[in-house]
């Protein structure tokens, strides 16, 4: 961004969830709970998992990772949001606006790429459990995780770059609770509907590729599962289907919101700020839930942790 451009606009103001200041007080403290539980639900998730030598393996190394980069993906927006919730003016400068599609971009890809590594890690252990500790090893799953960082930094920073060579010199409200690329897009002065197909199309082939390699993985393992069940192997199959149960509800969970608003052709406002409430606050919640209820390993290391205590 030129100098001129930050010196013509250097904040912008957000619109918030709703002009009701009732409702933004009323919503003050459910926030401030689910967002403490988000951060305390996804840290005890990386803990458990860090000091519990059976969660040692791929598996939970990856779920490991979803966990933290969950946490991240709440605390970019969220703490702004809730305090803003007691503000009259919700502002925020340029280069925090900057900062924070630079990080809804790089946390919310990385978390599309991560399910996808972590849905190769289950068709490996379901359809390949002879081969498993040959190909997920620790140093092949540092890799893939490294390689999901990668991608998702180019992905990132690939967006931001765009963003930075456009002149902004007002409109500087967003009516929002959070910068997002679409939004952002409206405040330029300039003709940005060439820009926006080209950063879409970028988005969106990360999040289809990612989408369609999930929809193909797990189609494959419930496939072999089922086949499995019909040989006998009941209660393997059985195992291996509650996972990949708790990893489809965490897809869906994801890739649901993030699909209705960046491919869905109508805008709505008020949807499209529930859903980003939705996969911002109530999703990075939901994950460590979902695995640490369906996860007999997980509720086994907390029984011990208890235990021990």
């Amino acid at each position: 961004m030129g100098e001129a451009n930050q010196t013509l606009v250097s904040e912008s103001i957000f619109q918030g969830l709703s002009k009701s200041r009732e409702l933004q007080i009323f919503l003050l403290l459910p926030f401030s709970i689910l967002y403490l539980m988000t951060v305390v639900g996804n840290l005890f998730v990386v803990i458990l998992i860090i000091t519990d030598h059976h969660l040692h393996s791929p598996m939970y190394f990856l779920l490991a990772n979803l966990s933290f980069i969950d946490f991240c993906l709440s605390s970019e927006n969220t703490p702004k949001l809730i305090t803003d919730l007691l503000k009259k003016n919700k502002t925020i400068s340029f280069w925090g606006c900057m900062s924070q599609i630079l990080c809804v971009h790089f946390f919310a890809g990385g978390e599309m790429v991560l399910l996808v590594t972590m849905a190769y890690d289950r068709y490996v252990a379901i359809c390949r459990p002879l081969h498993y500790t040959s190909i997920m090893d620790r140093q092949k799953c540092i890799w893939l995780v490294l390689i999901s960082w990668f991608i998702v930094f180019v992905h990132a920073t690939s967006q931001l770059i765009l963003i930075l060579e456009l002149p902004f010199c007002g409109p500087k409200v967003i009516d929002s609770f959070f910068c997002d690329i679409p939004l952002v897009l409206k405040l330029a002065c300039m003709n940005t509907d060439t820009l926006g197909i080209l950063i879409n199309a970028d988005s969106g082939v990360l999040a289809t590729t990612c989408f369609l390699l999930l929809l193909i993985s797990y189609t494959y393992i419930l496939l072999t599962v089922r086949l499995h069940s019909k040989d006998g192997s009941s209660k393997g199959s059985s195992k291996a289907l509650s996972t990949c149960t708790s990893h489809i509800i965490v897809v869906v969970l994801f890739f649901g919101p993030c699909i209705f608003i960046y491919l869905w052709p109508v805008s709505i406002t008020w949807v499209d700020k529930f859903l980003a409430v939705f996969y911002t606050i109530i999703t990075p919640l939901l994950n460590p839930a979902i695995y640490t209820l369906r996860n007999n390993d997980i509720k086994n290391a907390i029984i011990k942790l208890k235990n021990h205590r």
